[in-house]
């Protein structure tokens, strides 16, 4: 008796994301190497991303001279292309990158027919620091994590839990480095701050920050930026509210640069915080304690698929198995087994005897 993997066969991967080239790029890679051709259905919002990697897709293929005729392809649409993947059976699997409420939507559809998906949606990324940190390397770490790609990643950093000790250490410097960032075209150099996907990422933004504000907390930063250089773009000032506490707009995730602060006195409390919210994709700890270090990545520590230590959630983590748990979907596009989600597991028994063995040695005579 043996075991087989076969490849699984055609695989659809749907971003319903921003910035489609990355999780493509993972799930891809894995398909490809487990023999399933590729079906894509990008983000609508980011179609030419999509065209310009087919592009490169056909030329590497062209240029090792055995890949089949469309193992890779690319469906840009509408909601419609997607739905169109899910329900079809012959798409054997869905990995599907976006946002909670998608993933829903093609779980459900997935589960009608005994379909696989495997999902990264939403996360609402937490930093805790404590007393022990390294301020300055916490300080870096944070506005890469939180303004990077304009707060529009899914490891995108929107929660920092600072120690009542050093607050009034960090928070001023962090809203002095927020108001002297560089906000402009991503294309010219020195830019540390692009544009928002549309206008409905800064209205949602704008939402967000009101209703902070509503629920008692202090806003520094946020509203439109460059409006008469780029009129048609909504380019923002990234935000930093300092919470009361942990309010219901502060456990939702706004895909924009909003970094909600928070106040801890006690380790668990800081736990707690980080814990109690929808999603588990993310998270970090900056601390020289190693007993806080130990306790934040322990069973009883972060609840999420990744858990870092003096680094903050960069995205960089791919090496590792990325994804995470809760409403993130508990999907893994990376990591030392990802690859069996894309292939079919088969027993193998073969009998070479002229004898028939049967099950829990039971005697059957005809």
């Amino acid at each position: 008796m043996r075991e087989a993997w076969h490849p699984l066969g055609l695989c659809g991967i749907v971003t319903a994301f921003n910035f489609p080239v990355a999780p493509w790029a993972w799930n891809a890679s894995l398909a490809l190497v487990c023999g399933d051709p590729i079906l894509w259905k990008p983000s609508e919002k980011a179609p030419l991303s999509a065209l310009a990697t087919q592009k490169i897709c056909e030329r590497a293929m062209a240029r090792f001279g055995a890949a089949p005729a469309g193992l890779i392809q690319v469906a840009v649409g509408e909601r419609e292309v997607g739905e169109i993947l899910t329900e079809s059976r012959e798409v054997a699997i869905v990995s599907a990158t976006g946002s909670t409420r998608m993933g829903h939507a093609v779980a459900a559809k997935l589960a009608e027919r005994f379909g696989r998906c495997i999902l990264e949606l939403g996360g609402n990324n937490a930093m805790i620091v404590a007393p022990s940190a390294d301020l300055e390397m916490a300080l870096r770490a944070i506005v890469f994590s939180a303004v990077g790609t304009a707060g529009q990643r899914c490891t995108s950093l929107r929660r920092l839990i600072v120690h009542e000790d050093v607050y009034d250490a960090l928070v001023p410097r962090l809203a002095g480095v927020y108001a002297n960032l560089t906000i402009g075209s991503p294309l010219a150099d020195g830019t540390l701050v692009g544009p928002l996907i549309d206008k409905a990422a800064f209205e949602g933004m704008e939402a967000a920050l009101a209703q902070a504000k509503a629920d008692g907390g202090t806003v520094h930063g946020g509203g439109r930026a460059l409006a008469d250089t780029y009129p048609k773009a909504h380019y923002v000032h990234p935000a930093i509210v300092e919470m009361p506490g942990q309010t219901e707009v502060v456990t939702r995730e706004t895909f924009a640069p909003i970094l909600y602060v928070l106040k801890y006195r006690d380790f668990e409390d800081a736990i707690a915080l980080q814990n109690a919210v929808p999603q588990g994709l993310s998270s970090c700890i900056f601390s020289t304690d190693v007993r806080e270090t130990e306790a934040f990545i322990s069973a009883t520590g972060s609840d999420c698929g990744i858990a870092n230590v003096n680094i903050g959630p960069s995205g960089a983590e791919i090496g590792g198995a990325f994804g995470g748990e809760k409403d993130t979907g508990g999907g893994r596009e990376s990591g030392s087994d990802a690859w069996k989600g894309y292939m079919r597991r088969q027993t193998i028994t073969v009998n070479y005897s002229r004898a028939l063995p049967l099950a829990q040695g039971i005697k059957f005579e005809i």
